[in-house]
């Protein structure tokens, strides 16, 4: 789902994880419930390879 969502709207930031489909299965906190603090990190890196 992130990478469809990266795909179509070319970056992913913290405040989607508010939105759909991602709020259905946890949002931001199922994101840090599975990477801890660095979920933030994981994001940014996520954009630049994912847009690269």
């Amino acid at each position: 789902m992130i990478k469809d969502h990266i795909v179509n709207s070319y970056h992913i930031d913290k405040e989607d994880f508010e939105y759909t489909p991602f709020d259905a299965l946890g949002g931001i906190g199922k994101m840090y419930q599975l990477f801890g603090a660095d979920y933030e990190h994981l994001i940014i890196e996520l954009n630049e390879s994912l847009v690269a």
